[in-house]
């Protein structure tokens, strides 16, 4: 399964002959932008089609900031100890860990448990600090499709996430940034080798799209192009070494990636 693009209109990011650049989608045409979407002035320059590029991950960040359980599903399935609603529980993705569609997951030595986790991701447009839930709307650049691949063992081993969620790799971001569309009521589901296995829905995040940026940008600046990823539903589960993994949501696309050993 090759990922693919449901948006109407969205930006991506491709290579084609060794050179990158960043373009707009629409019915599989690429309009080349002569800068990044991020700048207010980029325009189109040149056109071309979607199959003769290679997409890579739609945005470079300069930091993921990763939501924990965002979903009360979620929080049942893997900490019934925990009652009531939590704060939401931040923690940091490095930019390393990015890698675009169809891109391969490398399952690391150190691990034996590595779990996909379906999510949808915020792709910020703007320098974004100290804002309101009612400002929030106005950073937003669109929205992607994420795996936040989780070395679970070692996130229950260590007892903090750093290392579970950090390996090169394990954020697959893709296939596009989608634009304008309502980010409260979008399925989410995972794929793995074809086989659902996990299912959600935007609408039942603890905190939603804005209510997150808000409360991040209290705490750091959010830069042009950084992801939040926010939370996963229930059915999170393992992926091995030859497992494709696909992550779908409406009105976005579907990221598709492939499990290989680290050797």
């Amino acid at each position: 399964m090759k990922s693919k693009i449901f948006a109407q209109e969205c930006f991506v990011r491709f290579s084609k002959n060794g050179k990158s650049a960043f373009g707009i989608y629409r019915k599989g045409l690429i309009g080349i932008l002569d800068k990044s979407p991020f700048c207010n002035d980029s325009a189109v320059i040149g056109e071309i089609a979607l199959s003769d590029v290679k997409l890579l991950a739609p945005a470079e960040p300069s930091k993921v900031v990763a939501i924990g359980l965002n979903y009360a599903s979620h929080i049942g399935e893997l900490h019934p100890e925990i009652t009531g609603i939590p704060s939401p529980k931040l923690f940091i993705k490095p930019s390393t860990a990015i890698i675009g569609p169809n891109d391969k997951i490398i399952y690391p030595d150190m691990t034996h448990h590595v779990d996909y986790e379906a999510e949808l991701g915020v792709v910020i447009g703007k320098k974004t600090k100290n804002i309101t839930v009612q400002e929030a709307k106005d950073s937003v650049l669109g929205y992607c499709c994420l795996n936040d691949v989780t070395a679970r063992d070692l996130q229950k081993s260590d007892g903090q996430w750093t290392r579970a969620k950090s390996f090169d790799t394990f954020c697959p971001i893709g296939p596009a940034i989608a634009r304008n569309i309502d980010p409260f009521d979008l399925e989410i589901k995972c794929f793995v080798n074809g086989k659902l296995r996990q299912s959600g829905n935007s609408s039942l995040m603890i905190k939603n799209v804005y209510e997150l940026i808000s409360f991040i940008s209290n705490i750091m600046t959010l830069l042009p192009g950084d992801i939040i990823a926010t939370g996963t539903p229930k059915g999170v589960g393992e992926i091995k070494p030859r497992d494709e993994v696909t992550i779908k949501i409406d009105k976005i696309g579907e990221l598709t990636n492939y499990v290989v050993g680290s050797r």
